[in-house]
């Protein structure tokens, strides 16, 4: 890689992950979940996420997609959805009953689905600009929930989440959460 490529990659890549990372975090206190907030997406400044995420720097699309596309795989993604557990991929384990070997979701914890909530607000807006609007997190889901291996309480809670804040907004939704998080909190 060129130098003045690497170098713009490499600062263009450090930006485009700061300014997510602020983003979920402004969202996550919203919410109430200020640790979550600020230990958000640690991983993407290990090596093993932030090397590939400088040679296949964009700005406009996750370099995991491009590193997928180049390499039959993204290594960066297979590390971050293990570290992280805001992704539902985290959530995927081996079935205790049934058939043998197979790989079903289980629940995800609502302060979770929450920050998976936050995540995809931030990348929506980072990556759709000044054309973002509340429902774009909602269509961007609609793409690929059928395939998505959720598991039915994460899906429920996830969609309700989701159309919320493509017909009330931010501002409503996130309220509802913090209240929502906050009720089940004290219901344990």
């Amino acid at each position: 890689m060129k130098p003045m490529i690497l170098f713009h990659n490499f600062f263009g890549h450090l930006s485009t992950i700061n300014h997510h990372k602020y983003q979920v975090m402004k969202n996550c206190f919203r919410v109430g979940l200020y640790k979550q907030g600020l230990l958000h997406d640690l991983s993407k400044y290990s090596p093993t996420e932030f090397i590939p995420g400088v040679k296949y720097f964009q700005g406009n699309r996750s370099p995991n997609n491009a590193q997928r596309e180049a390499e039959g795989c993204s290594t960066a993604w297979l590390h971050h959805k293990g570290r992280n557990r805001h992704h539902y991929e985290y959530w995927l384990d081996y079935a205790a009953t049934g058939k043998r070997g197979e790989i079903v979701p289980v629940p995800m914890p609502d302060r979770y689905i929450a920050e998976m909530l936050a995540d995809r607000i931030a990348a929506s807006k980072i990556y759709s600009g000044n054309s973002y609007t509340d429902d774009a997190p909602l269509k961007y889901y609609l793409k690929g929930s059928e395939h998505a291996p959720l598991h039915p309480y994460t899906r429920e809670i996830l969609e309700r989440f989701l159309y919320m804040l493509a017909e009330k907004g931010e501002k409503e939704t996130f309220a509802y959460i913090r209240t929502f998080l906050k009720q089940k909190h004290t219901m344990k």
